[in-house]
């Protein structure tokens, strides 16, 4: 019985809390619903992110700012010419860095741009280093999307790095790839 009522009250404490969100947030519903058409940002992750940077964007004057303010950009230390980047970037704001870690692990599994953008990198650098580097690109297109109002997200295909690598220049590289591994190529057209 005490058990069932003290569930009943959290039931009813969430759908007051959740009602107090909605309040929040129905000012900034436009910026919602635009950070939704990102692949990985739900209705929660958008509130989440705009309240912690908020819809204002001229405080960043460019992504990479929002991106440094938010320590998604990779620390760089210089000295005597030698670079010594710990490849850590940093404690941000953990709310922020969680939704966007969220929403990268999301589109990840999606067959978009973002996804393919993951799972290159996560083939060369392993998957936590892909999932910062995907929550930084989701930082960059929702400054974008904030910044000016007449911006809409077109997700460039899950096809676009095949795509844009041309079809003599990938034939040059893998030449040159087993060229590195010792192989002896000649190559014949296909019939």
């Amino acid at each position: 019985g005490k058990m069932l009522a003290r569930i009943d009250r959290i039931d009813a404490d969430l759908t007051d809390l959740d009602t107090q969100i909605e309040a929040m947030i129905s000012p900034f519903a436009e910026a919602v619903d635009r950070l939704d058409t990102i692949p990985g940002i739900g209705a929660t992750a958008a509130q989440a992110i705009i309240a912690e940077i908020g819809v204002e964007m001229t405080r960043f004057p460019t992504p990479a700012h929002l991106a440094s303010w938010a320590r998604f950009a990779p620390g760089v230390n210089q000295s005597a010419g030698k670079t010594k980047g710990n490849g850590s970037t940093g404690h941000g704001n953990p709310y922020l860095a969680r939704a966007l870690g969220e929403a990268a692990l999301a589109a990840s599994k999606t067959d978009t741009f973002l996804g393919e953008r993951y799972r290159r990198i996560a083939r060369r650098r392993g998957k936590k280093k892909a999932l910062v580097a995907v929550g930084r690109s989701i930082l960059v297109i929702l400054w974008h999307l904030l910044n000016d109002p007449d911006a809409v997200f077109i997700d460039l295909g899950p096809d676009h790095y095949t795509n844009r690598v041309g079809t003599q220049r990938a034939v040059r590289n893998h030449i040159r790839g087993l060229n590195a591994l010792g192989y002896t190529v000649t190559l014949n057209p296909a019939a």
